[in-house]
């Protein structure tokens, strides 16, 4: 079902949010990350994702933490999140393993399973958290027909 891959990532820039508790604060977090780079005249470029320091699985909802990132163009300057919790960072170039998984955000473990699975199989070893990307505007497509890439970051020798 799951065809696990190695991907090259380039260096980019993102704007990120970092969020604390339920994921239904996604939404809105997304509203508040989008109109704090268009209060700045930054250019969104890419695929909205998020970075999960902590698993779903491994932690209550109410104790989870990630990020919510947008990609920009160009490369603003780096900056600490500011007083609307919105920061800057430069992402190095990358080797992920990735998966894409088609249907509701909420079946996605599968995914995962396939994903660690084969990385465990393969001698990979993750070197920084999971992060997923976005394909779908979960305002136009119905939640049977969202896609989302699952990349988790692999040292390479």
């Amino acid at each position: 079902m799951y065809e696990p891959e190695l991907k090259e990532i380039a260096a980019h820039t993102v704007a990120y949010l970092p969020m604390r508790g339920p994921y239904a604060q996604t939404p809105e977090g997304y509203g508040r990350l989008y109109g704090w780079t268009a209060q700045h005249g930054l250019v969104p470029e890419g695929m909205p994702g998020a970075v999960y320091l902590t698993m779903p699985s491994e932690v209550p909802e109410a104790d989870a933490r990630w990020e919510l990132i947008a990609p920009l163009a160009d490369e603003p300057a780096e900056r600490e999140p500011d007083e609307d919790g919105v920061g800057i960072r430069h992402v190095g170039p990358m080797t992920v393993a990735s998966v894409t998984h088609v249907g509701p955000y909420e079946t996605v473990g599968p995914a995962y399973a396939t994903l660690f699975g084969w990385l465990a199989r393969s001698g990979y070893r993750p070197a920084g958290p999971p992060m997923e990307v976005y394909y779908s505007d979960p305002a136009t497509v119905a939640p049977s027909d969202y896609v989302t890439e699952i990349r988790i970051p692999i040292a390479v020798a």
